[in-house]
């Protein structure tokens, strides 16, 4: 009876026996997508985020990305960040003009940042 059982299960690809709801459950992404639109991920996922900041403030945004910074200074030097700061100065420079720093340079502390908007 028990080589019987054996027989009727089906074996996934690592060969280890799987049930009925486990080939169901590999379907699982589609069949939620399906039943609640596109974008029911998003959706989630932003709510949690937004309890997430609720509960643990803006400072524990602070704290991570401080701590992923640290992390990609150690693994790849400060050389790599002077290097993209450069890039990054040039480009500016192509697409702005050869007169835009000096022009925002002038403004000095005159020019003020904008607030952002709640929803960023």
């Amino acid at each position: 009876m028990v080589e019987e059982e054996q027989s009727t299960q089906s074996t996934s690809s690592t060969g280890a026996a799987s049930s009925p709801a486990e080939k169901s459950g590999r379907k699982g992404g589609s069949t939620v997508r399906a039943k609640y639109g596109e974008d029911y991920y998003q959706r989630i996922g932003k709510k949690g985020g937004t309890v997430l900041k609720e509960k643990r403030g803006t400072e524990y945004y602070r704290t991570i990305a401080q701590k992923g910074g640290r992390a990609n200074v150690v693994k790849y030097g400060p050389e790599h960040f002077s290097a993209m700061g450069k890039k990054g100065g040039n480009a500016t420079k192509e697409s702005q003009g050869p007169d835009f720093y000096s022009r925002i340079g002038r403004l000095g502390g005159a020019a003020k940042r904008q607030k952002k908007s709640p929803t960023e």
